[in-house]
């Protein structure tokens, strides 16, 4: 059972760092989109360019706008698994609450094997098919057969793509096929810990609920702490 803890307390420490460390792409998604309004509708700016380090990126207004998406994908994708440890999800409960400890620790093995975990590999599959086909060319496809997929692997290079929806627009959306990948990922390894934690709480009774679970809590002035 330590063993299993060790594991649970692992993963579970693994999606609340990630989860904490890009929750902040939040508030990084605010200042830059009032950043470039008053950029765009008071100073009349058309392009913002920085040069960390000597060098030069220069990206239209636009581009920075579009760029949004990214953050809000990265705080979908990386925060999922952590809002699940903390309870944070909607759910709506018409028979759970009711039920018995040992009965709920049944419910959530039951939906961790039949549930989290099925979509989790499913979401995987496509996503990873998905992010290399925007990577590689010849891009791969799942339907391909043995044979085609060692003839294409022979001809295989990086061709990552970098097309954006308009001209000046941005133009890395190869990163929301990783963030796919990423995310499905996440909730796989979520999904284990959920099972074990359900199975040790069932085993070792009711005062072994949340045991070593690391939720955020609020202070008297509503800042969460660890």
């Amino acid at each position: 059972r330590r063993f299993l803890w060790g594991i649970v307390i692992g993963l579970e420490g693994f999606a609340n760092i990630v989860g904490r460390t890009f929750a902040w792409a939040g508030l990084l998604m605010v200042l830059q989109q009032v950043m470039i309004i008053f950029l765009q509708r008071i100073f009349r700016v058309s392009e913002i360019q920085l040069g960390p380090f000597g060098y030069a990126f220069a990206r239209d207004l636009s581009w920075w706008s579009e760029e949004l998406k990214l953050y809000n994908a990265m705080i979908v994708a990386l925060c999922c698994a952590y809002t699940f440890v903390q309870g944070g999800h909607v759910r709506v409960d018409l028979i759970y609450s009711a039920v018995s400890h040992r009965a709920k620790r049944v419910i959530d093995m039951v939906g961790s094997l039949i549930f989290m975990m099925p979509m989790a590999v499913l979401i995987w599959l496509y996503a990873w098919f998905f992010m290399w086909r925007h990577l590689i060319t010849p891009p791969v496809n799942a339907t391909d057969t043995l044979d085609r997929t060692l003839m294409k692997a022979v001809a295989v290079r990086w061709n990552v793509e970098t097309t954006g929806f308009s001209p000046s627009g941005f133009n890395a959306y190869f990163l929301f096929k990783v963030l796919m990948v990423a995310f499905a990922f996440m909730l796989l390894l979520q999904a284990v810990a959920f099972l074990f934690r359900s199975w040790l709480e069932l085993v070792e009774g009711e005062e072994a609920e949340n045991k070593y679970l690391d939720k955020d809590v609020l202070d008297d002035h509503g800042v969460p702490s660890h």
